[in-house]
């Protein structure tokens, strides 16, 4: 097997997946500004295995991601095992699967974070894939569910990115001994330890605070205790000193950025600044519009209409905290051509 994975320098700096945002045109911003790793948008291995075009073409990539991983999701293994083969004859460097995700329509669908309450299921779609490919496999996985937790809609906020919608469990499992009503990352790693996994990224928030919840470190220091192979920590890495901070404290081998690059895609250099040199810079408004037209370019190159389209929601991203944010947003989000981006930042 030839795994990547073994050859990447510690600290690994990781551009985690984000369904709707981890687009070929950001994730190459995102290695430009030094990722490591990058993650697609996670992709349906039914999906994959029925040919679906916009499915294809949403994880199409760029010679220059590479060392560039797929997440998949879905629940059936010889689902995972057909898709792997495709995958693979794609050129993907790894596969990713997804027992993470807390969306509601990868929830509802018994696919994602609530795959976590069946170890034993994950366990065998981790074999099929495993089995099945000659690349390296991983897995991105959540501190906890909770047994009786469902399915919730999360919405998705300019400002804020994500607020949780209203929840289906019951109001009496926060007692003393709730943890035998969930499933926690350790739980799942000793189902699947057996299995030639080569990396583990572990988001340290429960499904049922999915985004806006303290992570939990110990659960972190108790996956590294029995996981010798690559760990990578997530959740709310949004500076580099957070970063650095999580390393030390859960003693992971990389971090995974997700959220922290919205609109910050040079979060990734400035924060191996910080790791070698204990300082970054920050960059000027002029500096950072450069930025916005270099990905705007890309966009219109890998996608053309469509691309500046997806961009819409980087711009707005990219232009929070100035003065007049609002306004800018505001004619950001109608942009249909690189042309008039220019002409509102200037």
């Amino acid at each position: 097997m030839n795994n990547f994975w073994q050859k990447l320098d510690k600290p690994i700096l990781a551009l985690a997946p984000m369904a709707g945002v981890t687009d070929i045109a950001f994730r190459q911003m995102c290695k430009h500004f030094g990722a490591d790793v990058i993650y697609t948008e996670f992709a349906s291995a039914d999906a994959l295995v029925h040919n679906a075009k916009k499915t294809l073409e949403m994880i199409k990539f760029d010679q220059s991601e590479k060392p560039i991983v797929v997440q998949i999701f879905g629940n059936k293994p010889e689902i995972f095992q057909k898709a792997g083969k495709i995958l693979e004859e794609l050129g993907f460097d790894g596969i990713d699967i997804n027992f993470g995700c807390p969306a509601y329509k990868v929830v509802r669908h018994g696919g994602g974070v609530s795959l976590m309450k069946e170890p034993a299921r994950c366990a065998e779609l981790v074999q099929a894939l495993t089995e099945s490919v000659k690349i390296p496999v991983s897995i991105k996985i959540r501190a906890s569910i909770k047994k009786n937790s469902s399915a919730k809609k999360i919405k998705r906020t300019s400002d804020h990115g994500f607020i949780e919608g209203p929840l289906i469990t019951d109001p009496t499992d926060c007692g003393p001994n709730s943890d035998l009503d969930e499933v926690t990352a350790v739980d799942l790693v000793q189902h699947i330890i057996k299995f030639p996994v080569a990396a583990l990224m572990l988001h340290a928030r429960s499904f049922e605070r999915p985004f806006d919840g303290v992570p939990n470190i110990d659960i972190v220091k108790q996956v590294r205790k029995i996981w010798d192979r690559i760990l990578l920590y997530n959740g709310g890495v949004t500076t580099p000193e957070i970063a650095q901070a999580m390393l030390v404290e859960t003693g992971a081998d990389g971090v995974g950025i997700a959220r922290g690059a919205w609109g910050k895609p040079w979060l990734f250099q400035q924060t191996k600044d910080f790791l070698k040199t204990g300082k970054y810079s920050a960059y000027s408004e002029s500096e950072i519009k450069n930025f916005i037209m270099q990905h705007a370019d890309i966009a219109w190159r890998e996608k053309g209409q469509r691309g500046l389209i997806e961009l819409r929601k980087h711009l707005s991203w990219y232009v929070k905290g100035w003065p007049q944010a609002k306004q800018l947003r505001d004619q950001l989000v109608k942009i249909n051509s690189i042309a008039e981006i220019k002409k509102i930042l200037n």
